[in-house]
């Protein structure tokens, strides 16, 4: 080998060049220590509060040659504590770079509808802010999830105060104190995980909250794997968050950190916030319980922000105490909707097509309030305006949802066996598995699944992720750092539909109705499965409705809708091969067993729900009736039935104009008409009632209006009805409720009593 003799370099470069060249390099090298020697008088300064100032790697060497050097000096000159709190410090800047890095790779990227499968997107590329307010605490929303989604989309603007995802920690102007802890509730599917993504991927890009020094995300699927250990919450961190191993926070109350619990309806500890121990150090060993109650009331980490979400179902875990702002995603707003549908669709044309049909079903549009319906919504009417040219698209939620079901199947087929067939290829054994697991698990209340659950529905756990027959944007596998597998579907309405599906199979397959206690003996069973009748369909039907009113939870609201229009052949003819014979409807008799039921219920939740039931088996009489009424403005000359007024309410709270203003003399003024509309005056923000013959009993409902939470009334005008003391007495038990948000009651000319009046 050639030795490299000194005159080599001459051979290149002159002496003048070298000696200009190291000159440049001194000045630079002495530019950047005397640089970073001011940084680290700046950081050691006792009231330093600003931000990390991160190393960028293409200099991270370079300043970590800067520390050594400033370290090795400082040492020399017997400032130990100097060059300790330095080293700790710049410490912390090295793994939050490395964390920033990390969150930035895992966050940056989505599987819309479905982790891990398919291929990825960015995350900046596709999403669409969803519209985040600030709302009230305290209060368990037993609504089904879509009747909650139904109320939202009538609140009219400027009723709630909207937050950006990005300051869900700052204050308002109106607000001085500071915020540690935020709760964020929101539907499934509504937009709160991906919020939380987005909050995180901007933090890690250094596009906003710099003011945060450290981010760990700890979503509760990964934590409840964790629930039986002992440990701190240094051991936590560093569990999950392997970048953090050599700090250990000694200074904790110097750096702003961020623990971000995601899907606290998914958490299966106890969170006993009034038994568990009080718990400060964070390095003690304690349950996983202990830590999580101690973090979130602020005793452990009091420093540390801390952001949770959750379902509505899952209000009630979180003590009020322990919350400084409660926070709502509504989903998408009707033009987020429409920016939504444009990023997702490349050709607009086609885009303005798919949102002009969602605009013309009201169904529909109020589902696409949720972005993972959006997501349902594009796939199939997209692709059914590229291959049928618009002749055949979905009105109902049932012929959505069955259409999605017959295109992820045909792309499965293309996917795994290159064959794309015009008649989808099922697999009823793994349909009835995946139905099973829906339909029980959808009894106990349960979102989340385990392996035990999936065996127990026979399903193939290996197979689970891409089931067989099965699409995988049906079924979902998730798994966190160090747990093992957990599965869930896409969307609760997913299972919902699937657990419709699975009792409608077991029906025409096998003769058994899920839906009664008592099964036929065997003989029979075997009968019932060669020929299942009209009677054997309209019995199960009447069953599931009878089981839907029974849970005030609204639990098997969407499922029955699923399961009427599943029994209609127009949407078991898009199922033909899975369901091999098609079933007659027996339209009528449903449609007049659920009438009786309207007739007999005053909650319009509940009757709301019978409607899109009545929907769903195209039975539109009674709605056309109320809306006859209606548009030829006889509706206060009307006598109308039981089943009539109900219609009347679902019209009016189903309608596209907002409920800003109730006028009783549009409809009938009269007591009997005041309560039975009493669901819409909760909807309304002002009430107009005054000089309607008004008596002290439409006080009483009025007064339980007051009472409701959910309640927007604003503006009572009632002046002009004889309501007497007693009429003011029933109201005074509304008005002193602590839930009464009413500003403005006008009592004027109502036959009251001065004296008691002012007493």
């Amino acid at each position: 080998m050639e030795e490299c003799k000194p005159d080599a370099i001459s051979d290149q470069f002159t002496q003048v060049d070298l000696k200009h060249i190291f000159q440049l390099v001194e000045e630079k090298i002495i530019t950047f220590v005397k640089n970073e020697l001011k940084r680290f008088k700046k950081i050691l300064s006792p009231d330093y509060q600003e931000n990390f100032e991160g190393k960028e790697q293409d200099e991270s060497d370079a300043r970590e040659g800067a520390l050594k050097m400033a370290l090795h000096f400082l040492r020399n000159m017997k400032q130990n504590n100097i060059a300790d709190k330095l080293q700790e410090i710049e410490l912390c800047v090295v793994r939050q770079t490395e964390l920033k890095g990390n969150l930035k790779n895992k966050y940056q990227s989505v599987f819309e509808g479905i982790p891990k499968q398919g291929s990825s997107a960015l995350l900046e590329k596709i999403y669409t802010e969803v519209y985040i307010t600030e709302g009230e605490s305290g209060k368990v929303n037993e609504e089904h999830e879509v009747r909650q989604i139904e109320s939202r989309s009538k609140r009219s603007a400027g009723q709630e105060t909207p937050i950006k995802c990005r300051d869900i920690f700052k204050p308002l102007p109106s607000q001085d104190k500071p915020i540690r802890s935020v709760i964020t509730k929101g539907v499934a599917g509504i937009g709160k995980t991906v919020s939380v993504q987005k909050y995180i991927l901007d933090w890690s890009e250094g596009k906003a909250n710099q003011d945060v020094h450290f981010i760990f995300p700890l979503p509760f699927r990964e934590l409840n794997s964790m629930k039986d250990k002992q440990l701190s919450l240094m051991n936590l961190l560093h569990h999950f968050f392997s970048e953090m191993m050599q700090l250990t926070f000694p200074t904790q109350e110097k750096y702003k950190m961020l623990l971000i619990f995601d899907g606290l309806d998914e958490c299966r500890l106890q969170l006993d916030f009034q038994k568990n121990e009080i718990l400060t150090e964070v390095t003690k060993v304690t349950s996983l319980d202990v830590l999580l109650t101690n973090l979130i009331k602020g005793n452990l980490f009091s420093s540390a922000l801390i952001w949770i979400t959750y379902r509505p179902a899952a209000a009630n875990q979180i003590p009020p105490e322990c919350v400084d702002r409660v926070t709502e995603v509504q989903g998408f707003s009707n033009p987020q909707k429409e920016e939504y549908f444009r990023k997702r669709i490349s050709d607009q044309n086609l885009a303005s097509k798919v949102i002009s049909h969602i605009e013309s079903s009201r169904s529909l549009h109020i589902m696409c309030h949720i972005p993972v319906f959006c997501w349902i919504a594009a796939t199939v009417i997209e692709f059914l305006l590229k291959t049928e040219g618009g002749k055949q698209v979905p009105k109902t939620l049932t012929e959505m949802y069955t259409y999605f079901l017959v295109f992820q199947t045909k792309q499965r087929s293309l996917k795994f066996e290159g064959v794309y067939d015009t008649d989808p290829q099922w697999n009823r054994a793994s349909l009835l598995a995946l139905g099973k697991l829906a339909y029980e698990q959808l009894e106990k209340g349960n979102l989340i699944f385990y392996e035990d659950d999936l065996r127990e529905s026979g399903i193939n756990v290996r197979e689970a992720a891409v089931h067989c027959g099965i699409c995988t944007q049906i079924f979902q596998e998730e798994s966190g750092l160090h747990q093992e597998k957990l599965y869930c579907f896409v969307h609760l309405s997913i299972q919902e539909y699937l657990a419709a599906l699975y009792v409608i199979l077991m029906l025409i397959t096998e003769g058994k109705d899920l839906m009664s206690p008592q099964q036929p003996p065997r003989k029979v069973l075997q009968l019932l499965k060669r020929q299942t009748s009209d009677k054997s369909m309209t019995t199960l039907q009447k069953s599931a409705v009878d089981k839907a009113l029974e849970h005030e939870d609204g639990r098997f609201d969407l499922f029955l809708r699923f399961l009427l229009g599943l029994s209609l052949e127009s949407n078991q003819r898009l199922l033909s091969g899975l369901i091999k014979k098609v079933q007659h409807e027996s339209k009528w008799e449903i449609s007049s067993y659920i009438k009786t039921k309207i007739s007999g219920f005053r909650s319009s939740e509940r009757v709301i729900n019978l409607f899109h039931c009545l929907n769903e088996v195209n039975d539109h009489s009674l709605v056309v009736e109320v809306q006859s009424f209606l548009s030829a403005g006889t509706l206060s000359a009307a006598k109308l039935s039981s089943t009539q007024w109900s219609a009347l309410v679902f019209v009016l709270l189903t309608s596209e104009e907002k409920l800003d203003v109730f006028d009783l003399k549009k409809y009938n003024m009269s007591d009997e008409c005041l309560l039975r509309l009493q669901s819409v005056v909760e909807e309304s923000q002002k009430a107009l009632l005054n000089s309607c013959g008004l008596t002290e009993r439409s006080c009483a409902g009025l007064a339980s209006v007051l009472t409701k939470a959910s309640s927007k009334l604003k503006h009572l005008d009632l002046s002009a009805n004889s309501i007497g003391d007693i009429g003011v007495q029933e109201l005074c038990s509304g008005l002193g409720d602590p839930h009464c948000t009413l500003e403005t009651l006008s009592l004027s000319d109502c036959s009251i009593w001065r004296g008691r009046l002012q007493r």
